[in-house]
């Protein structure tokens, strides 16, 4: 989908435009006679990057312009990073490659803390030759760094100043002008970790792949699949005016597997298979993957030939991996207190309305928003059973805040909201929750979300519950869903992925969702019958606050969370992958449901194949 966005008059365009080319001139000058007696950073200090970074920030700070707002904030973000990317299909490598770049990003505000240049929309803005972002030197040079610095300094100055203008002028037009602050003020944080470099040698990963994939060769029914490794190491640094000095080290592995096929009506069908973690050495052993992959192939070739799901008004059981990934759909547009950014667009606010981006719980602090036996927490500096971090933990956000364990929901009533230092209606101050893929704008996002029920019964007793609740609403059968779907991963065509997608952005907002592995279950005897896979309509929060019982087991749904601008919010962001994404976890139990609608999928169907597969040994 893409979505053009035309702004501002012509005459007010080429005059702020005008304006801040004609000032630029004047900000370089200004950098250049800027002070030379700024702070030195430690020359003990080897690392060149940090030591670049410190001398250019304090440079900018101190430079002095005649007839120029001053910027109040300055802030250098670096990523340098290392991807090893392993692919391969039916036992044979496809492809290997080991990449190492470094990327810089120079974010500056003009004005205050109340009103400031950020977070704007005006789609026409100064945009440079340049830009505040791009690739830099990947070998640390202190000489190389500042001068990109120096450019990207410049242009992210002028292009606050002109966003700054357009705002102003916005803002004159509101009769009601927002009385929200723009940015929060946080206290400095100092953090340099060690680097870590990439280490891939542990494991052979290529062999690895190649010994998984070959699981698939038993499903010559499969037109395509694809597993790929993704081993990310990454250093991040962040600094800023405000005192803020940050170096940290992170990694994340995924494994992510999809298998194609056609059902024999024609209609296309999928699944998938993907895990997260931090540490390479976590990722499971090429033989337990291997049999995951053998399960889900299994699964599919039974779902070719399965009765489609049926229109449905009844009960719903979801076990626990199901749920968990469900409530990830459910509650990411609702547990930040995300403010969207102000717009002269109305496109904007329309597609985060149509995406399923508007927060259900925006104004309701306080009050009751779940059962009240439910808690739901977010840690990013959660651990496992082995005291290992999950795939979503970190230390530090992505603007220099420390990261803290946010309770959100306490006996079903709505505590905290998770912040970046974007204040919003409902909290004012950072609560170390931004983040971002890569060095993509930071946007409050959750990390590893922990939901609990104090009253869970056994897995036998809720299935127990979920039977008796089917008698009640006298129906022969009733479903039960042990997995979700995920698009992203499942699909590898561009153009099948845009249409599914589209299918998905309609019903959004609606809370439509999309099973995987789904079963009609027989309340005679309990009998499973798997169904070829259709859709959950109305499941949105108000349905969640009415759970009729949660079970006392536990899964932990790994995920990455999409950043893109579009998706991030809403609740098409969990479909996405590693490269996408910000890895995520979320735990929960299994899931009753006493009344929820579905439909039957509405597939396309295609021509199959004319020339039967070959036998595949």
């Amino acid at each position: 989908m893409i979505y053009f966005i035309a702004v501002l008059s012509k005459r007010n365009s080429i005059i702020a435009r005008t304006v801040a080319l004609a000032l630029s001139t004047a900000f370089l000058l200004s950098v250049f006679i800027a002070s030379a007696s700024a702070q030195q950073w430690p020359s003990a200090d080897a690392d060149q990057t940090m030591k670049a970074m410190h001398d250019e920030l304090e440079r900018s700070r101190s430079m002095q312009m005649t007839n120029l707002q001053k910027p109040y904030f300055i802030q250098y973000r670096l990523l340098d990073l290392d991807v090893r990317t392993i692919t391969a299909s039916f036992g044979a490598l496809v492809s290997s490659s080991t990449t190492h770049n470094r990327f810089m990003d120079v974010n500056i505000h003009v004005g205050d803390y109340k009103l400031d240049s950020s977070e704007f929309i005006s789609g026409d803005g100064f945009q440079g030759f340049l830009g505040s972002a791009g690739q830099v030197g990947v070998d640390g040079d202190y000489n190389s760094l500042r001068q990109d610095l120096w450019l990207a300094t410049d242009q992210a100055y002028k292009a606050a100043l002109d966003n700054m203008a357009h705002k102003q002028g916005f803002l004159r037009s509101l009769s009601k002008p927002p009385e929200i602050a723009d940015f929060s003020q946080e206290k400095p944080y100092v953090k340099i970790d060690p680097r870590i470099l990439p280490d891939w040698t542990n494991r052979n990963w290529e062999q690895e792949a190649k010994q998984a994939s070959a699981a698939l060769r038993a499903y010559p029914e499969l037109y395509g699949n694809r597993i790929t490794y993704t081993l990310i190491y990454e250093t991040y640094y962040v600094m800023n005016t405000e005192g803020t000095q940050v170096r940290t080290s992170r990694s994340l592995a995924a494994i992510e597997a999809n298998m194609e096929t056609q059902a024999p009506d024609g209609v296309p069908m999928h699944h998938y298979y993907a895990t997260y973690v931090a540490r390479s050495v976590d990722l499971p052993a090429a033989t337990e993957v291997s049999q995951q992959l053998d399960s889900r192939g299994k699964q599919l070739m039974a779902m070719r030939t399965a009765e489609p799901m049926p229109a449905y008004s009844g009960p719903v059981l979801l076990e626990s991996h199901a749920a968990a990934s469900l409530l990830a759909q459910m509650l990411t547009p609702s547990v930040t207190g995300a403010r969207a950014p102000l717009s002269m667009v109305p496109i904007v606010d329309q597609l985060m309305d149509r995406l399923g981006g508007r927060g259900e719980w925006s104004g309701r602090l306080n009050s009751r928003v779940l059962p009240t036996d439910v808690s739901l927490a977010d840690d990013p500096m959660g651990a496992d059973a082995q005291g290992h971090p999950l795939a979503g933990s970190y230390v530090v956000d992505e603007e220099g805040v420390p990261a803290q364990r946010v309770p959100i929901v306490e006996n079903g009533i709505l505590k905290n909201f998770l912040m970046s230092r974007r204040p919003g209606p409902d909290a004012d101050q950072s609560n170390g929750h931004a983040r971002a893929l890569f060095l993509s704008d930071p946007r409050a996002a959750s990390s590893n979300l922990i939901f609990r029920s104090s009253k869970g019964v056994a897995p036998d007793e809720l299935k127990k519950k979920f039977l008796a609740a089917c008698k009640d609403a006298a129906r022969e059968w009733c479903l039960m869903i042990r997995e979700m779907d995920n698009p992203a991963l499942g699909i590898t065509s561009q153009e099948d992925l845009t249409a599914e997608v589209q299918d998905l952005a309609a019903g959004a907002s609606s809370g439509e969702r999309i099973p995987l592995a789904v079963y009609r279950v027989n309340v005679s005897d309990g009998s499973e019958q798997l169904l070829r896979p259709g859709h959950l309509l109305g499941m949105n929060l108000r349905v969640l606050r009415d759970a009729y019982a949660f079970g006392n087991d536990s899964s932990q749904f790994s995920y990455a969370q999409d950043q893109r601008p579009g998706y991030a919010g809403t609740a098409l962001a969990i479909f996405s992958s590693s490269v996408t994404g910000v890895a995520s976890t979320l735990t929960a139990p299994s899931i009753l449901f006493n009344d929820v609608e579905g439909r039957e999928a509405r597939g396309e169907m295609r021509r199959l194949p004319l020339v039967p597969p070959p036998s595949i040994k």
